[in-house]
């Protein structure tokens, strides 16, 4: 199993990786090559692959504003679940965070993503019950779309 920095050529293989995977949410324009570059642009360190025999297996968005990091699309294929592939991601991301002088992270998951949730639950993350999460749309064409 290699963990390796994304880049942009790894798009093709993230998002089929993406779109198979049950109740994941994909934006139309976010999540487009174009915008995955715009992203990866902004941050080229910090969102990671798994590969493994060449094939991406894993994968997360991640990124930071200067204060703090956020992990974006964590997911690893459901055929290589349970062997660590999700926390040695999660770790590399947050050295690369570390590196850039980010002390804290967050991210945000589905209420209904029970396998989500279980696993920041048993890698130690806490979730917040302190605070109200809000959102403003400014692109309506940014719509998305739940994998069935």
């Amino acid at each position: 199993m290699n963990i390796r920095v994304m880049t942009i050529e790894d798009f093709d293989q993230v998002h089929a990786l993406w779109m198979s995977i049950k109740g994941f949410g994909i934006r139309s324009v976010d999540d487009s090559k174009e915008g995955i570059e715009r992203f990866l642009k902004r941050n080229p360190t910090t969102s990671v692959v798994a590969e493994e025999d060449g094939k991406i297996v894993g994968a997360i968005l991640c990124g930071h504003d200067g204060r703090r990091g956020c992990l974006y699309h964590v997911c690893v294929d459901v055929n290589h679940r349970m062997r660590g592939i999700g926390k040695a991601m999660v770790v590399f991301t947050m050295e690369a965070l570390k590196k850039e002088g980010i002390n804290k992270v967050s991210l945000i998951a589905f209420t209904q993503n029970d396998i989500g949730n279980a696993f920041w639950n048993e890698i130690g993350w806490t979730k917040r019950e302190d605070l109200n999460y809000y959102d403003f749309t400014l692109n309506e064409a940014n719509i998305t779309a739940f994998i069935q």
